[in-house]
């Protein structure tokens, strides 16, 4: 390297494997007034190059001072998975009403009207792929003397079957903006924590015989506090749509014009059969698979018992820890072998799961001995016996 090799250049990086290199390197580029970069070695360099996180015009850096490059990386990748790519569309809707708003409102009502904006409906609109509905929806609100959004919004979500990892970008997003969170007995506190901080908590769990708030109630609950103009979670276990009477639920808001979402969850069945390595389908084992809810229903399951009892066949049973004795034996009376693996998974996907395994004959004395108690998945079908080699 000679000193001259930097004119006329406008920027310059040292990246030799030799010490006195780089130094005499970062020395010429100062000397010519060339902003220059030393990798590993901060105290010669003139600027850094952070880890970036783009959303045009949006653009977010993370930078360790050169301690820790591979740290910023991390946390970029972080913050990848917590900035919608619909940002910078939402940025581009924003700044083609800036003028409006500007004469509009005084500068205190400017920034209260895009806080509401660009943490409200609007914004999910723009998130949804709806940039027509929310272009209109910002058009409105400038012409509303009560700086609309006046009502609020329900988003029922799917908190997975435990781990908080599995929750979607979506439903994190949407528990950070919570002003209230109506909650399940099946929602882990993992999962509960990720809500915002100062969100009002309401529980509205419901366990074998005994309900924290009837059905009836809670549909109430979520459209009174909708009315009240809060932003909503109702957050549900597994996915709001697998036995989980979401279906219910936004039916009732639906009926009442109360704005709403939903965000599917990674329910228990695929949740907690990864976790234990059972797939649920597998070309040499099971071409199909069955969920079905485990409710007792006058102390008999009322189950269509020949579609569950075929062969080739994957059956999930979701809350049958109750009447686990008669479901293995009605499916071995409708003809399923005495063999035919089963599993049972309490707590799936968190610290805490236990993976019992027998079959038909052997699975309800297995649990007994095992003192299993709720939340609990069964699974039945040749499948189970993939878990000892995955």
């Amino acid at each position: 390297f000679r000193e001259e090799d930097v004119a006329g250049y406008a920027l310059v990086i040292a990246a030799t494997h030799d010490e006195a290199v780089n130094r005499t390197v970062a020395a010429a580029a100062r000397a010519r007034h060339i902003p220059v970069n030393v990798v590993d070695q901060p105290a010669l360099c003139s600027f850094i190059m952070p880890s970036i996180v783009e959303r045009a015009p949006i653009i977010v850096a993370v930078s360790s001072g050169g301690a820790s490059p591979v740290l910023a990386r991390l946390l970029r990748t972080r913050l990848e998975s917590l900035i919608p790519t619909g940002y910078g569309r939402l940025a581009a809707l924003a700044a083609a009403c800036r003028a409006q708003v500007k004469a509009r409102f005084r500068p205190a009502e400017r920034r209260r009207f895009w806080e509401r904006v660009l943490q409200g409906p609007i914004a999910e609109l723009v998130f949804s792929g709806r940039d027509d509905e929310a272009r209109k929806a910002l058009q409105e609100a400038l012409g509303d003397t009560r700086l609309a959004f006046s009502g609020g919004e329900v988003s029922l979500i799917g908190a997975g079957p435990g781990d908080p990892d599995l929750l979607t970008f979506r439903a994190l997003r949407l528990m950070q903006q919570a002003d209230v969170v109506v909650y399940d007995r099946l929602v882990s506190q993992p999962v509960l924590d990720l809500v915002r901080l100062d969100a009002e908590r309401i529980y509205a769990g419901k366990e074998r015989a005994r309900h924290s708030l009837p059905q009836e109630d809670i549909n109430h609950l979520l459209i009174r506090l909708a009315r009240e103009g809060k932003r909503v979670v109702r957050l549900k276990g597994g996915d709001p749509f697998i036995f989980g009477r979401g279906g219910e639920e936004i039916a009732t808001l639906a009926a009442e014009g109360i704005p709403f979402q939903v965000v599917p969850g990674i329910t228990a069945a695929t949740g907690c059969a990864s976790y234990a390595g059972i797939p649920l389908t597998h070309r040499d084992y099971s071409q199909s698979v069955v969920f079905v809810t485990g409710h007792l229903r006058d102390g008999s399951m009322n189950l269509n018992w020949p579609v569950l009892a075929q062969p080739r066949q994957t059956v999930v049973i979701y809350m049958g820890l109750v009447g686990i004795d008669t479901l293995c034996r009605q499916l071995v009376a409708h003809g399923l072998p005495a063999a035919t693996p089963a599993a049972l998974i309490q707590q799936g996907t968190t610290p805490q799961q236990r993976v019992l395994t027998g079959d038909l004959d052997t699975l309800p004395e297995v649990v007994r001995r095992g003192n299993v108690v709720a939340p609990t998945l069964i699974i039945i079908g040749e499948v189970v016996r993939l878990r000892d080699q995955l």
